[in-house]
Formats: C-alpha cells, sequence, structure tokens
C-alpha cells in the first residue's frame, strides 16, 4: 500500500541547485560569445541539462518506476515530434520558387497611366 519514500540529504539537494546556479552562469557567459546561429543552440543544450537536473532530482524521477517514466518519455518524444516538423517546415521554405511578394487583386489601388 505505501511506497518506499526515498530521502537525500540536503547536501545532496544543494550540490543540485550549485549545478544549476553553474549552469546558468554557463548559460549567461555564452550568451555574451559571439556564436552565430550556435548561441541558440548552445542555450537550448544547457537548459535542457538543468531541465534534466530538476526533473530527474527535484520531482523524484529517478525513483519513480512504471507508468511515471513512460509518462515522461511519451511527453519528450511528443516534443521531439513538433521540433522535426517545425524545423521541416523551415528548412523546406526555400524549395519553391518566389516571384516576389504576394498582393491581393482586391485590395491594390488602379494604376494610373
Amino acid at each position: 500500500m505505501f511506497e518506499h519514500v526515498h530521502v537525500h540529504p540536503k547536501f545532496f539537494y544543494v550540490k543540485v541547485f550549485l549545478a544549476l546556479i553553474l549552469l546558468t552562469a554557463l548559460t549567461t557567459g555564452v550568451a555574451y560569445i559571439d556564436l552565430g546561429a550556435f548561441n541558440t543552440v548552445a542555450a537550448l543544450v544547457i537548459a535542457v541539462f538543468k531541465a534534466s537536473l530538476v526533473v530527474l532530482f527535484f520531482m523524484h524521477l529517478k525513483e519513480q518506476e512504471g507508468m511515471t517514466r513512460v509518462v515522461i518519455v511519451a511527453a519528450v518524444l511528443w516534443l521531439a515530434v513538433f521540433i522535426v516538423i517545425t524545423l521541416s517546415d523551415r528548412f523546406t521554405r526555400h524549395w519553391l520558387p518566389s516571384n516576389g511578394p504576394w498582393e491581393s487583386s482586391a485590395i491594390s489601388a488602379p494604376k494610373s497611366e
């Protein structure tokens, strides 16, 4: 009936908290370095590590079993599907020829000659 409760010492949580602070400082430091298009990639990679620490240790996913892990894995896979769909749209926009900006014939003013 009762689940086994995992108790960690306070120092363990302090170490995780300090790791989160260090990763936040790293994110801020990377923001000041010009990496071009990779600034966003670097920030997202660091954010994934921070989110993993929070989920694993503060939300106790590391000690969970069964359905909770399935739900978390399904959520991550669903996020990956959305990212793939978004990137496929972004990377294939240049495949179609563009004749210039779109204009509506109903809105355009009559041409004077």
